[in-house]
């Protein structure tokens, strides 16, 4: 099994590029929607402050790469060749990931702090910031969780500055070099 892992600061265009490999019928694992999952297990709202506390707890107890583990369960029902994870954050992660898949190829995309966070402003999910300090809090919490280290070490750079069009043209033509 090849694994494509899709990385990105908040409001990069990660869920873009994973629909173009989901065009092509490839199974996609959202690393987010394991913290938002864990954060509605306890009885929280996945409000940004919520999601923060259950990433970091969950880093805390079984390490850097704690999510990446959660994972591991959701790929193991999955038969598929190629399988997508968007939203890695880690060198950790990356390294569970690595141990687990015959192959890994790491795919950032990049966009400006002000155009991801008018985006993030717009896409209306619960824990996405309302405001620039909370916006630029969790950017540097991001970095902080090693984000930043995945970003250097991808295989492949998109820049999501234009149009929704533009960015899924080019995810689709990547998805098709990968496949």
């Amino acid at each position: 099994m090849r694994l494509v892992i899709i990385a990105g600061m908040p409001g990069a265009g990660k869920s873009i590029i994973a629909n173009a490999f989901r065009e092509m019928d490839f199974p996609i694992i959202v690393m987010g929607d394991i913290i938002r999952e864990e954060t509605q297990k306890r009885g929280m709202a996945a409000t940004p402050a919520n999601t923060k506390k259950v990433m970091l707890e969950l880093r805390e107890r079984d390490g850097l790469g704690a999510v990446a583990k959660c994972c591991l369960e959701e790929l193991e029902k999955i038969t598929s060749d190629i399988i997508v994870i968007e939203g890695c954050r880690s060198i950790a992660e990356i390294d569970v990931f690595d141990d687990y898949a015959t192959g890994v190829t790491i795919v950032c995309v990049h966009s400006s702090p002000s155009i991801r966070f008018a985006r993030l402003q717009n896409r209306g999910r619960d824990d996405d910031p309302l405001d620039w300090t909370t916006f630029r809090e969790r950017d540097l919490r991001e970095i902080s969780v090693g984000l930043g280290g995945v970003i250097a070490l991808a295989d492949w750079m998109l820049i999501n500055e234009g149009s929704v069009d533009e960015i899924l043209t080019e995810s689709r033509e990547l998805a098709k070099r990968l496949t």
